[in-house]
């Protein structure tokens, strides 16, 4: 059997809380029965309030229908969804990991560097959230779907700065990101008019000030910053930090 073009990072991704987790309890609760692979699209039942008929194409998971009252408005619901993660799964269980959703970027608490093929890891996964960032030229009747592209390539990029450890070291890199968004955003032509990229960019400095608590070599990293001037004044708060660094440290 040929798999769908989507993985699951891609549904998890795209989807956000609480959709992802409303999917994933019909899912893991075996409400996806009668499943087909059609070809070009699959195909099932979802057991919710009552039973729904529901396809998703191989292509897209979210292209697709059902017979639920979201579905017949042509919004994404949680059965079209739990479809899709069927489609990829092929009925296998989720691993811990996999269940996990970040809509925001959250301090992992724990201290320790990252391994150079840590890094790698982590970079091609910073790419991937950063290529959904992108700037926007198309009509009016595609401004959704391109919003909703930013929304995946934040939560991406909370996916990977809340498995960080803390340490100047990871602290340079999120700095190093926040940075390029803000590029994007002044001179990339993104258009985050509702706030997704902008909204990102305080969480992560929220982040950062935990990070500075926890280790505060961290605040080295914020000495980048100085020069900087930025969309909205994020960089305010992380400048203070430096600015008031230990002797002993600088």
């Amino acid at each position: 059997m040929v798999g769908p073009k989507f993985d699951l990072k891609k549904i998890k991704y795209a989807t956000g809380n609480p959709l992802w987790d409303r999917a994933v309890d019909l899912y893991e609760s075996g409400k996806v029965i009668r499943f087909k692979d059609n070809g070009e699209s699959f195909s099932g039942m979802v057991l919710g309030g009552n039973p729904y008929e529901a396809w998703v194409s191989r292509d897209k998971f979210d292209v697709g229908d059902c017979t639920c009252y979201l579905g017949k408005k042509d919004e994404l619901c949680k059965h079209l969804v739990a479809l899709a993660i069927r489609a990829v799964t092929r009925g296998k269980p989720l691993k811990v990991e996999e269940r996990v959703a970040h809509n925001a970027p959250e301090c992992s608490g724990r201290t320790g560097a990252l391994r150079e093929d840590e890094t790698e890891v982590l970079q091609e996964e910073i790419s991937a959230g950063m290529k959904c960032i992108k700037a926007y030229r198309g009509p009016s009747r595609t401004w959704f779907a391109y919003q909703a592209s930013l929304s995946e390539g934040c939560n991406r990029l909370s996916a990977v700065f809340s498995e960080l450890p803390v340490s100047e070291q990871t602290a340079r890199m999120v700095v190093k990101v926040l940075l390029r968004l803000d590029q994007k955003l002044s001179q990339g032509g993104v258009d985050d008019s509702d706030g997704t990229v902008g909204g990102f960019i305080e969480e992560c400095v929220l982040m950062l000030e935990k990070y500075a608590e926890i280790d505060p070599a961290c605040m080295k990293a914020f000495g980048v910053l100085r020069e900087q001037e930025t969309c909205f004044d994020w960089q305010g708060p992380l400048v203070k930090y430096a600015d008031n660094l230990p002797l002993n440290m600088v």
